[in-house]
């Protein structure tokens, strides 16, 4: 009777240490380690405030879509997307609202007023090229360079139609190729052209298949570009079209009826706050808040010349497009 009593104490204390362990986890959706450098986020989170956040390789558009899945009973805490599928996600009704620590430094544009969502970083688009793995081709410079038949089989972009750095990349050429956010017709003929080259369409992040050499180019952001030549010491060039590109925001939200509430707000203070704006810079994304790139991060940037071929867009009027583009994409490329 002792040895059960025991037996069932031990058992107790077990079950309440797990308890315990689950109630300081929060459930992010789409936070791959190897994206934006996501993986020294995370750990800097649990060292910091104590909450495990598993590991999440969805993309933004499969994260809304699960999210949109599981609205009646949900499973993620919070969520991280483009912020076009930010807007996509309070129309559709499953995100909560939270003002976190900071959220006064957040400029006007890339926050809703409620706290549906709000930007946490940003980056360019542009060329993300492993010059070793060109075979002696020179590092193609345009959109237009890669329709070129020495690159066929080079070129990889992410698929346009669920991840939003492939809805990007349809943005940033449609505009530079003369097109708006109301016609997307040069965008379409672009990806049509490029479809002769035998191009890779990933639907999540490609950074390894770059580093690796078996992806020599990709439409990606710089602050992935910059990691790989220096941080990961792989021979990367990173190139700002000549016909232009955009600038985007990378957004957060709280999950309606998040199952760990708690935890989820100290997740999102942390990404907002000083330290973890800090490690954005570091990872060469640019942080939303106020605040000063370090001088050596700031110096491994293209210069400013560079970075004047790309603009910004009306997010609210890019979200509203992406619906009908991701079809015409679907049935006229793809």
């Amino acid at each position: 009777m002792i040895r059960f009593r025991k037996t069932l104490a031990t058992l107790l204390l077990c079950g309440a240490a797990s308890l315990a362990q689950a109630a300081e986890t929060t459930i992010c959706y789409n936070c791959p380690p190897e994206w934006a450098d996501w993986g020294t986020q995370l750990k800097a989170i649990a060292d910091t405030t104590g909450v495990q956040v598993p590991l999440d390789n969805k993309n933004s558009g499969q994260a809304l879509a699960q999210l949109v899945a599981e609205q009646a009973a949900p499973v993620a805490d919070v969520v991280y997307y483009g912020v076009t599928f930010g807007l996509q996600a309070q129309k559709a009704g499953v995100v909560g609202t939270y003002q976190p620590k900071g959220w006064e430094q957040i400029p006007a544009g890339l926050k809703d007023p409620q706290g549906h969502w709000f930007a946490i970083h940003s980056g360019t688009l542009g060329i993300m090229v492993n010059v070793d793995a060109l075979g002696g081709l020179p590092v193609p410079q345009s959109w237009g360079d890669l329709l070129k038949p020495e690159y066929k089989g080079m070129v990889g972009y992410l698929d346009p139609s669920s991840a939003f750095v492939g809805y990007v990349s349809a943005v940033a050429i449609n505009q530079a190729m003369g097109g708006s956010l109301n016609d997307f017709t040069p965008a379409i003929d672009y990806f049509q052209k490029l479809a002769k080259n035998s191009p890779i369409v990933p639907k999540q992040t490609a950074y390894a298949r770059v580093l690796s050499g078996e992806l020599p180019i990709l439409v990606d952001y710089d602050f992935n570009a910059y990691r790989a030549r220096y941080k990961d010491k792989a021979n990367v060039a990173f190139v700002i079209p000549k016909e232009g590109s955009i600038s985007v925001p990378y957004v957060m939200s709280i999950v309606g009826n998040a199952p760990h509430r708690a935890n989820a707000e100290k997740v999102l203070d942390f990404v907002l706050s000083e330290q973890g704006q800090a490690l954005w810079a570091k990872a060469y994304l640019r942080p939303v808040r106020a605040m000063k790139m370090p001088a050596d991060i700031a110096a491994q940037f293209l210069p400013d010349s560079d970075y004047a071929r790309a603009g910004v867009v009306d997010y609210a009027q890019m979200a509203a497009a992406q619906e009908a583009f991701s079809a015409r994409y679907l049935k006229e490329v793809k």
